[in-house]
């Protein structure tokens, strides 16, 4: 009975947000796999992922997530992509959330206007959801 309740619950819950698209940008294929099957499980959300710069553009473009969750560090290109994301009429006005360990005071250049919040590594992977939601306001 408990269980069946529990997976009503996570129903009701992902009811009003199973249209929502997000992008994990980031080479730790196996955090991306973990957080896509967590979110699609958890939220109904549409998860794609991308381990490289170049994917992540490609998919930023062609997709259009609602939110990219973009790992500053990768390739040790990650701000790189952000400000090319950003330049980009196509992916401009896709939220971008920072998913990373690195601490963001580190980049001078990174304009704050650019982000929609930020997530720090390591992360609660059952929190992931709620701290998405509540830093885009869902």
């Amino acid at each position: 009975m408990r269980a069946q309740n529990f997976i009503y619950q996570l129903l009701i819950m992902s009811s009003a947000d199973e249209n929502r698209c997000i992008l994990v940008i980031d080479d730790e294929i196996d955090l991306c796999h973990i957080v896509q099957f967590t979110l699609e499980h958890l939220k109904g959300w549409r998860i794609l992922t991308a381990q490289s710069v170049q994917a992540g553009l490609v998919k930023a473009q062609t997709e259009q997530p609602d939110v990219i969750l973009l790992d500053l560090s990768l390739d040790d290109d990650g701000l790189n992509l952000l400000k090319t994301l950003k330049a980009n009429p196509t992916t401009q006005s896709i939220l971008v959330i920072l998913f990373t360990a690195t601490d963001i005071d580190s980049f001078p250049d990174l304009n704050p206007s650019d982000i929609a919040g930020v997530i720090l590594k390591p992360f609660n992977v059952f929190k992931l959801a709620d701290q998405i939601t509540e830093q885009l306001g869902w």
